[in-house]
């Protein structure tokens, strides 16, 4: 095992992920379990590739106030969550309590956001587990982030993989995404910005916020015009997608606060039982039983999403 691994999860990123990757799995009760069967599966091939000692399970605690201020219509175009997924977030909660991960969250801080602070403030080797491309922006030589598939692998994306993503080294991400957009958080792009086009301008002429103290030095007029054009929404999309790096106060020992604690195999056996995961229930059971290397080698490896 790692003994200076830091692995952070992006919790709502692989809860929604497990919830629409299985439908209509419930328990003997009728409660709905597909969100709770998939995100568990997750979290132990995540253990099993990614051992460390040090880890957390970041949540959000909804829209903060500043980028509100910013952006009333941030996030405003998000359905409201299934309420068959927000009777399970409990559960999944009290997976986590067993099974020894801290669990974070902070006011004023997106998940995204305290994910960045503790990455970027930690002394570790970091891997954070997000399908979410805005954190692409805090990837460097330390920090590796994981993007899972349906072929339920975690693809590492290190600095080299974020420029074959999106063009631009990891430095430019925000300038990319903001001459972009997102619309699944409602924040227009530059008309006529695609992905192409914005990663050429910025291949050519280098970050934003200098080229819009100083436009002359794009010296091709129609990008220079439509620059200065949008120059205050450019200006706003990159305050939107910024993620913070200042940590709360509580969170500046990171290796404490990130100290993750050992399996409490009776209470997991009994979460198991209560819920109805008795597949799950029985690779735990052998999980019990093996040291760490010996059950790394003998557990088999199903699928992330297999029954």
């Amino acid at each position: 095992m790692s003994d200076s691994r830091l692995v952070l999860v992006d919790a709502y990123s692989q809860i929604f992920r497990a919830f629409y990757a299985i439908r209509s799995l419930t328990n003997s009760r009728g409660e709905p379990i597909n969100a709770l069967h998939g995100f568990v599966k997750i979290m132990l091939k995540l253990e099993r590739e990614y051992p460390s000692k040090y880890g957390a399970v970041v949540f959000d605690c909804g829209r903060v106030n500043f980028r509100m201020e910013l952006n009333p219509e941030y996030k405003a175009n998000r359905k409201p969550t299934p309420e068959e997924l927000k009777l399970q977030v409990p559960f999944i909660r009290e997976f986590l309590e067993c099974r020894g991960w801290p669990i974070l969250e902070e006011c004023e801080y997106e998940a995204d956001d305290l994910i960045s602070a503790l990455a970027q403030n930690s002394q570790n080797e970091v891997f954070f587990l997000s399908t979410d491309k805005d954190l692409s922006q805090i990837v460097n030589s330390r920090i590796t982030q994981l993007v899972p598939d349906i072929k339920s692998t975690f693809t590492e994306r290190n600095p080299e993989k974020v420029i074959e993503k999106f063009g631009v080294p990891s430095e430019l991400v925000i300038d990319y995404l903001a001459l972009l957009g997102d619309t699944a958080d409602n924040i227009p792009g530059v008309p006529g910005a695609g992905s192409k086009t914005a990663a050429k301008w910025l291949q050519t002429y280098g970050a934003l916020l200098p080229l819009l103290d100083a436009p002359e030095k794009i010296t091709d007029a129609k990008v220079r015009s439509k620059i200065i054009e949008n120059s205050d929404l450019i200006r706003r999309n990159i305050a939107l997608i910024k993620l913070r790096s200042d940590l709360p106060g509580k969170y500046l020992n990171i290796n404490d606060c990130c100290l993750k604690k050992s399996p409490d195999y009776t209470k997991l056996d009994k979460f198991c039982e209560k819920y109805g995961l008795n597949a799950i229930r029985k690779e735990l059971a052998a999980e019990a039983t093996l040291p760490y290397e010996e059950e790394k080698a003998e557990m088999v490896q199903d699928d992330l999403f297999g029954f």
